[in-house]
């Protein structure tokens, strides 16, 4: 059985979770730079978990999930279906994005409701840190509460931290395993924080993973577009190609994609 998640994600693993789960690490404690949904998290029994991401609000949504004051979730159920309103959606959506004064509680609500009822679940932002996504237009939008309610069995076992992947890379300890699941190279949606990423930063991160598979010995597992390929393929990774659903598509195409699942395993080389 497949759990679903708490949040709408693009590239959301919910739907490949069968292809993935065989080449993720061996390991006690699985790291995550790139929290996003936690579909990973949520389908795998790992002993502890490390999840991190750039996106402040994204890790503050998940802390407040795992530590709500009373009621702070449960009272968006009854209240839900006047959210799914044009007008209501960018009023909710211009208070989030002036956080002046703004209890993180109300921030974690408001982000939920702006996931929820946006434009294919995407989470972008502009320059100025904006969240900036469109209304989605539903005929009717799903509450998650048995979502957050699996997501909240996982709080003994979990750290969340609101770090760049960098510095989430440092916290890797010998006996970890590593997946990375970052915005795929070649998609025009990256911009799930202000900085974005960027080509570069793919070369980074992948030399980064290299060389800590070298130093340390530590398993890895990246998931990626087919652009990406050739980069992991000429650093030794053991390159996996899969069909996956598309999850945007500005004219609605939903036709399989292939996309990667790069490996390097255990063991100091």
């Amino acid at each position: 059985m497949i759990n679903k998640t708490i949040l709408k994600w693009a590239g959301s693993k919910v739907r490949t979770m069968e292809q993935l789960r065989p080449h993720l690490p061996k390991a006690r404690r699985l790291v995550e730079p790139f929290a996003g949904s936690c579909s990973v998290m949520m389908n795998t029994d790992y002993e502890r978990y490390l999840i991190a991401d750039v996106n402040a609000d994204l890790i503050n949504f998940y802390h407040c999930v795992l530590d709500p004051i009373e009621g702070i979730f449960e009272s968006l159920a009854f209240c839900w279906e006047r959210f799914n309103d044009k007008e209501t959606y960018y009023a909710i959506r211009e208070r989030f994005n002036n956080k002046t004064a703004y209890c993180k509680y109300n921030q974690a609500a408001d982000f939920l409701i702006l996931n929820r009822h946006c434009y294919n679940g995407l989470c972008r932002y502009n320059q100025s840190g904006g969240f900036n996504v469109p209304f989605g237009r539903y005929k009717k939008v799903y509450f998650p509460k048995n979502e957050i309610a699996e997501f909240s069995h996982k709080a003994d076992c979990t750290e969340l931290l609101h770090l760049e992947w960098q510095d989430t890379l440092s916290l890797v300890d010998f006996d970890d395993g590593v997946y990375c699941d970052p915005p795929y190279l070649g998609n025009s949606f990256t911009q799930y924080h202000t900085a974005g990423f960027t080509e570069s930063d793919h070369e980074e991160l992948a030399l980064a993973l290299k060389n800590i598979n070298v130093i340390q010995g530590n398993p890895i597992t990246v998931s990626n577009s087919l652009e990406a390929k050739t980069l992991y393929a000429d650093l030794g990774f053991t390159v996996h190609e899969i069909e996956a659903p598309r999850t945007i598509s500005a004219k609605g195409d939903r036709k399989l994609a292939i996309e990667i699942i790069a490996v390097l395993n255990g063991g100091a080389q």
